[in-house]
């Protein structure tokens, strides 16, 4: 199975005589799924349907929903609405002498919204059922087609984050066989420095400054960085490769990823294994804007 992105556009076209519609569904990356619609004066009655199918077909995500309706065939008659109309001619006679303006054309008024509407001749409960019905059924293949787009975007995604973490994995056996993150190396950088002490001819306690060079080799160390890391690239294929949604672990991991980055860095004191140190956060870093959009 390869990841879902959590960006896509879709659209599907219905008919039922002269009755037509037009569903548009796009969305974007979302902490969660959150759905939202855009739909024609008196079919707010869609709203739970869609919200209901929208949640069969995706995991996460903002997604917008909008559908058009086309009534304009022999099945709708052009009616004023009264109540819309009265309170616009309301607002002229209440702004008269306070705004210079010519008096109000009839094809102005009638181009307003909502005071011009098309209204469906009279239908059963029957017939009205079934087209909120035909309508839902549109919906779903948008949906899915909405679906199929976040897929192909998702498989780009997946040859990306694989690239990404061979590199760190890459990054992170660099680090492990760097010459300075040997604990020889780091013990004999210690010894040296303490010998520099001792022949300044201060009065130090050379056992002491042994017990501490112990320590700090022992902090300087990152080989259970090293081994953790590894570990998280194995859980990350894991979970690219594997059945359902991954982008919340996914993105948990990028986390754990960064924290040993930074503690690397951290433990570092030779330029070769810092400079790797860096160049894996920045890995990291690309990786995790990669892993927002990821269902």
């Amino acid at each position: 199975m390869t990841l879902s992105s959590m960006t896509g556009f879709a659209r599907a076209d219905g008919a039922d005589g002269d009755f037509r519609w037009h569903w548009e569904v796009r969305s974007v990356n979302g902490k969660g799924l959150d759905a939202r619609s855009r739909l024609p004066a008196g079919y707010e009655r869609l709203e739970v349907e869609v919200r209901a199918a929208v949640a069969r077909h995706l995991n996460r995500g903002n997604c917008q929903i909008g559908l058009q309706i086309d009534r304009t065939g022999g099945g709708a008659d052009l009616v004023v609405n009264e109540a819309a109309l009265e309170r616009v001619l309301a607002v002229v006679e209440r702004l008269k002498g306070r705004v210079e303006a010519e008096p109000p054309r009839l094809d102005g008024l009638l181009s307003l919204r909502g005071v011009l509407e098309l209204a469906d001749t009279e239908e059963d409960e029957a017939d009205r059922e079934r087209r909120d019905g035909l309508l839902i059924e549109t919906l779903n293949e948008a949906l899915a087609a909405l679906v199929a787009a976040r897929a192909s975007e998702g498989a780009e995604l997946e040859r990306v984050l694989g690239e990404q973490i061979d590199t760190i994995e890459r990054l992170a056996r660099d680090a492990r066989d760097c010459p300075a993150a040997t604990p020889e190396a780091i013990r004999a950088r210690l010894e040296d420095q303490i010998a520099r002490l001792m022949d300044t001819g201060a009065d130090l306690d050379a056992d002491r400054l042994h017990q501490e060079a112990m320590l700090l080799a022992a902090r300087a160390d990152i080989t259970e960085e090293i081994d953790r890391l590894l570990a998280h690239i194995e859980a990350a294929r894991a979970l690219i490769s594997g059945d359902g949604p991954a982008g919340r672990r996914l993105d948990f991991l990028a986390q754990e990823f960064n924290r040993e980055a930074n503690t690397i860095c951290s433990k570092s004191n030779d330029r070769a294994l810092t400079a790797i140190g860096l160049e894996l956060k920045a890995v990291i870093d690309r990786m995790r804007e990669q892993v927002q959009n990821i269902e």
